[in-house]
């Protein structure tokens, strides 16, 4: 996996800006676990909790500094903080996101497991409309994430996690598996500023090119 060229992404991202709609799309992004509630611990001792809240901090200040508050954006939790999940939920009823994104990093009992996938919700049908433009950001954000920063795609996936099961009958709704803290590179990547940086810079990214779909 490599950093992303800052530069690169915010020259792709001029063009994004003139040609967005005007009325601003409500983001509201989901940085997983928090509190006493550590999220997966990495080979490296690095806490899930705090990796999704330096990815979900980082969108807020690109969204602000890149993309001149291009969108609406709002996090579940700002600290190191437990949110209960239905809390979480009740942020995307009351907001009515044009997304809702999931952050969170991966973990298994096999050290060689690696790379992203993204969930959707396992009983809401692809058919519906937020279903469909949940599956369209998913594909969007892996096509986003493999090509610009190596990473290996697990696929789109499907669970009946809480917070989707919550939010698909509200908006679109992304669960994130940004990597696995099992594996040694993938912890030991996580680690380092400049690839959350990245990341979060990547999943803005394919926000964009998605909405102007």
């Amino acid at each position: 996996m490599k950093p992303l060229n800052m530069l690169l992404i915010f020259l792709l991202l001029l063009p994004l800006n003139i040609s967005v709609a005007q009325q601003k799309k409500v983001l509201i992004i989901d940085a997983g676990h928090g509190g006493t509630d550590l999220g997966a611990i990495g080979t490296n001792h690095i806490k899930e909790k705090n990796i999704t809240l330096a990815i979900a901090k980082a969108m807020l200040v690109f969204n602000k500094e890149l993309l001149d508050n291009k969108y609406d954006m709002y996090l579940t939790r700002y600290t190191d903080t437990l949110i209960s999940l239905s809390h979480r939920t009740k942020l995307v009823k009351a907001l009515k996101p044009d997304l809702f994104i999931s952050v969170h990093c991966n973990h298994a009992t096999n050290k060689r497991a690696t790379g992203i996938e993204i969930y959707l919700h396992s009983k809401t049908p692809l058919q519906t409309k937020n279903q469909k433009k949940s599956n369209g950001f998913a594909l969007s954000m892996i096509e986003e994430l493999t090509e610009q920063l190596g990473y290996r795609s697990r696929g789109v996936k499907f669970a009946n996690f809480q917070v989707l099961r919550e939010s698909i009958h509200t908006s679109p709704a992304i669960l994130v598996e940004l990597g696995f803290l099992s594996n040694v590179d993938e912890a030991n990547y996580l680690e380092l500023k400049k690839n959350t940086n990245a990341l979060a810079l990547a999943i803005l990214l394919s926000t964009l090119k998605h909405f102007k779909l």
